[in-house]
């Protein structure tokens, strides 16, 4: 049956083709059984898993050389949907050839950064990325059995949302990945707080000492901050794209040209300027600015000024720039 014919076209479209690719033809599914690695003088590893927020479960098998501790071959069996078959068999394909102690620092986010055709795009639409949450979890237990100690030993993230297993460390990076601005697209994209919803805000059924709304708000600070980092880094080699700035980056950026180039001619003749507010439109960046002094209501301001303090904005800053006066 075509893909289109069970599901909209659209929302097929939202998940990539190693994604579809592997939820028909995984290449890790089936078992290992314990006399065939025993007669290669092997350890066999079977770790259950189940996320009881949206039903599914995994079995992940492991073949490890005790002398080396490496995982040698593994398998999964997934009970769920095609994107937990896909994650399964990506998460699987990870394990392979790493030790355990390496396997364990394999993140639900690799499983689903492994899953995109294209670094930029999500392998997944929102609404099923909560099915590669599993593949930690399920790792973290099969080391726990190997190395005879507690899987929560290995938890070195804060899980702020305990109904879908989603840590504070997978919800800055998706938030990060993904661009994310609302507290619905988090919770699309990781299913933290789709449940229970005590993680979402204060004053659920359970107090948390991690919150959704204060992850995202922080989260995007940082975000903000290191985009001011990195324009600020360029301006100062010189890089710094006029168009891509901030609206306080472009601000400045035109009061340090009016400083070093304009004002002084202004104030000259007894007047002054200020910008008042920057637009990007579909053709022009629009620079709106007021006179001052003499300049207010000069004849002149309005055409020969006027150019002049445009052709300067624009040979030092950008052609699409426009100038006008309020």
């Amino acid at each position: 049956m075509a893909k289109a014919d069970m599901l909209g076209e659209s929302l097929w479209d939202a998940y990539s083709d190693k994604v579809t690719t592997l939820m028909n033809n995984p290449q890790h599914q089936g078992e290992l059984f314990q006399d065939e690695v025993d007669s290669r003088g092997n350890k066999l590893i079977v770790a259950d898993f189940g996320a009881e927020s949206c039903g599914d479960a995994v079995r992940l098998y492991w073949e490890i050389d005790p002398k080396t501790d490496t995982i040698i071959n593994s398998k999964f069996k997934s009970f769920g949907c095609g994107t937990a078959i896909a994650s399964s068999d990506v998460m699987t394909e990870l394990c392979i050839g790493k030790t355990v102690q390496e396997a364990v620092k394999i993140t639900n986010i690799d499983v689903e950064m492994a899953l995109r055709d294209d670094p930029e795009t999500p392998a997944v639409p929102p609404q099923k990325m909560h099915c590669s949450v599993m593949a930690y979890d399920v790792i973290k237990k099969a080391a726990g059995m190997y190395m005879g100690v507690d899987a929560e030993s290995f938890e070195e993230e804060i899980i702020v949302c305990e109904c879908a297993r989603v840590s504070l460390g997978t919800l800055q990076e998706v938030i990060k990945i993904n661009d994310l601005t609302t507290i619905e697209q988090v919770i699309d994209y990781t299913k933290a707080g789709g449940f229970c919803k005590s993680c979402i805000k204060p004053g659920g059924h359970e107090a948390k000492d991690y919150y959704l709304v204060d992850i995202l708000a922080d989260t995007r600070k940082e975000m903000d901050q290191e985009k001011m980092k990195a324009a600020a880094d360029a301006s100062a080699s010189g890089e710094a794209n006029f168009e891509t700035m901030t609206l306080v980056q472009q601000i400045k950026a035109v009061d340090s040209v009016i400083d070093e180039s304009i004002r002084q001619f202004l104030v000259m003749d007894g007047g002054d300027m200020e910008v008042i507010d920057i637009k990007k439109g579909d053709e022009y960046i629009d620079i709106y600015i007021r006179y001052l002094g003499a300049c207010n209501g000069c004849a002149s301001s309005s055409t020969g000024t006027l150019y002049a303090i445009e052709s300067t904005l624009k040979e030092k800053l950008s052609k699409s720039i426009r100038v006008l006066p309020i």
